[in-house]
């Protein structure tokens, strides 16, 4: 009877997770603790939460949330109705964004099922950054992201407003910050006073909270050419306490972003003199690590970038280090942000109190539509709003997280999990948006062993001739071990910081990879194929004609070789004021290739020589093979 008990149970809890899935309740990001009730619905006329009737109730707590109680929530779907318990309208908001992809339709009307969810964020800070410094976005499309990424419990905007390029915030005081001739690309694009105070009230609507930077003393030509003397001098830093004054009425925030990276300070006194001026306004501050050296009680917060920065104790931090998508490609670093934990971190604490995703443009780009398409943004911001939502996670980018090995790992299951349920969302939400993501979770790839070229990027190793099992070349064994995905690191971007599918990478060496994809039919398919991403910071120059890239990749399918695009740039000088075209995969249109009824193998030649080049200065030894079906 037991035995009975039990599988009954099982069949019912089976049921409900099957149930969840075929009715389209894709959670993103996924819930803390959930409970579907069976097959039950209450039935509504409306998918408009405005006209629902919902029954909200604050209280002193929610239980079993561990961390965060400001955002916490709990959701109950029954015969009653529809009820939201929280200790914050905060709360109440993020409650109302899962209810909203709970609903369905069925045939006219709609539908909820029975569910009771207890939810609360593991990290109090999920943000997102554009440097409109260098580049320009419009408030229109910087309110359509707030908009669709509070969806999924994003909740701070990070504004990058002054560069060595532009002062973007308009100045009453000063009107000749904003003269186009004191910027030096999107001359004359500014945002208006009346469009910082409109859309700081827009985002306080979507719970999201602006973080604007003023970058000082570092990142401030626009400011020199304007006044003729650097912000460190006597006359800087008066004129700047007046454009602080300005600022701080403008903007209707808690934080104000001070920069202090990548400068060398010849005024000892100016960050601690500014500091405490931007204190007695009532501001807090934040500031870049590595910058100033701060102790603690001298600034708020810190944002951590690159390896180099260190959380100090005393000092909450937010991690940013690995999290500059403009160096990301687009299949391989999601899988990488995804399974990495937020500093080390589960969840967060008074020390790590969580991260934001930087969107850097030190090179030119061509409108703002190219800045998401380029740096993948919509499926990173997802996969980093379930991460930074949930906390957890496999590991840190220093660690093995970016290469899934095995179908059958925790680390893969879960990654396939989310994709699936971002794929949903993509349909769902993003028509029209740039969002340039396939599933990828079902390409399982064989690599070689990496063969010494001896720097002849050109020569010809065993798997050329035969596939075989296990190569002796030189007296030397080399095996293939299995990587799955659309993107594959070799070595990754930042070398021995972030692991690769090669523990320790050599230059002059040579790869082979190749997979089976299986038709029913003969048919006609389309490829996005890329074996160099193109980073959105770097002076890198375009591939030669008839080349894939630098490196000598080359890539067939059934023994018949696919040649790359003709490459829409051709200069050979660099500069970060020519911008990219069709380099990258995402901005081009996939190849069309036919596949036989079978099986169909593509093969892949992967050769490096030196890890920077006079070309590329960050050589990515890596490839990038998608099907679009």
């Amino acid at each position: 009877m037991e035995k009975v008990f039990v599988a009954i149970v099982a069949l019912i809890l089976n049921y409900n997770v099957l149930y969840a899935q075929t009715n389209g309740l894709f959670l993103l990001p996924k819930p803390q603790i959930v409970n579907f009730q069976n097959s039950k619905h209450i039935k509504i006329k409306t998918n408009n939460l405005d006209l629902l009737d919902i029954k909200t109730e604050k209280v002193k707590q929610i239980n079993k949330a561990t961390t965060h109680q400001v955002e916490a929530y709990q959701l109950i779907v029954n015969e009653q109705g529809i009820t939201i318990k929280a200790v914050t309208d905060t709360g109440i908001f993020r409650a109302k964004q899962t209810l909203r992809q709970l609903i369905e339709r069925q045939g006219k009307h709609y539908q909820i099922p029975y569910c009771q969810i207890t939810d609360w964020a593991a990290f109090r800070i999920r943000g997102f950054m554009h440097d409109v410094g260098r580049s320009f976005i419009s408030i229109e499309e910087l309110k359509r992201e707030v908009e669709l990424l509070s969806a999924y419990k994003i909740n701070t905007f990070h504004w990058h407003l002054t560069e060595d390029i532009a002062w973007r915030i308009e100045s009453k005081i000063y009107p000749q910050l904003n003269d186009a001739a004191n910027m030096t690309r999107f001359k004359g694009k500014y945002y208006t006073q009346k469009d910082i105070k409109e859309f700081v009230e827009f985002c306080k609507k979507h719970y999201v909270n602006v973080i604007p930077e003023i970058d000082m003393p570092g990142h401030s030509a626009a400011f020199s050419r304007t006044f003729g003397f650097d912000m460190q001098s006597d006359k800087g830093i008066k004129v700047l306490k007046q454009l602080i004054d300005e600022i701080c009425e403008v903007f209707d925030v808690e934080y104000l972003h001070i920069g202090t990276d990548e400068v060398r300070f010849k005024n000892k006194d100016f960050v601690p003199q500014i500091s405490a001026y931007i204190h007695g306004k009532g501001k807090k501050i934040i500031s870049w690590n590595p910058g100033w050296n701060y102790r603690a009680g001298e600034v708020d917060m810190t944002q951590l970038w690159s390896y180099r920065g260190k959380a100090q104790k005393g000092i909450p931090a937010i991690d940013s280090r690995y999290h500059y998508i403009n160096h990301f490609d687009t299949f391989g670093d999601i899988i990488a942000l995804y399974n990495s934990k937020i500093y080390h971190k589960s969840e967060g604490d008074n020390q790590i109190t969580g991260s934001i995703i930087a969107v850097w443009n030190d090179r030119r780009v061509k409108s703002e539509r190219d800045i998401l398409l380029q740096n993948n943004f919509y499926p990173i911001m997802l996969a980093f709003a379930e991460r930074s939502w949930r906390g957890g996670g496999c590991g840190y980018f220093d660690k093995n997280t970016n290469i899934l090995r095995s179908d059958t790992s925790a680390k893969f299951q879960e990654f396939a999990d989310f994709e699936k349920r971002m794929l949903w969302h993509k349909r769902r939400n993003f028509n029209n948006l740039p969002f340039i993501y396939f599933k990828q979770t079902d390409l399982k790839w064989n690599i070689t062993d990496a063969f010494p070229n001896g720097g002849d990027l050109s020569k010809r190793f065993p798997p050329e001739d035969k596939i075989s099992n296990e190569y002796i070349y030189e007296g030397k064994k080399y095996n293939f071990r299995q990587a799955i995905g659309a993107g594959i690191y070799l070595r990754h971007t930042w070398g021995g910081l972030v692991p690769g599918f090669y523990d320790k990478p050599q230059e002059n060496s040579t790869a082979y990879a190749y997979t089976w994809i299986h038709s029913d039919k003969k048919k006609t398919v389309k490829l996005w194929i890329e074996f160099q991403n193109y980073s959105r910071s770097e002076k890198d120059l375009p591939p030669p004609q008839g080349k894939w890239d630098y490196k000598g990749s080359r890539i067939w399918l059934n023994g018949k070789e696919i040649l790359p695009p003709k490459w829409q740039s051709s200069h050979s000088n660099k500069s970060n004021e020519l911008p990219l075209s069709n380099e990258n995969l995402v901005s081009r249109r996939p190849i069309k290739v036919k596949l036989k009824k079978g099986k169909n193998q593509i093969f892949l030649k992967l050769p490096v020589g030196k890890f920077t080049t006079k070309e590329v200065r960050l050589v990515k030894w890596m490839f990038n093979v998608a099907i679009l079906r």
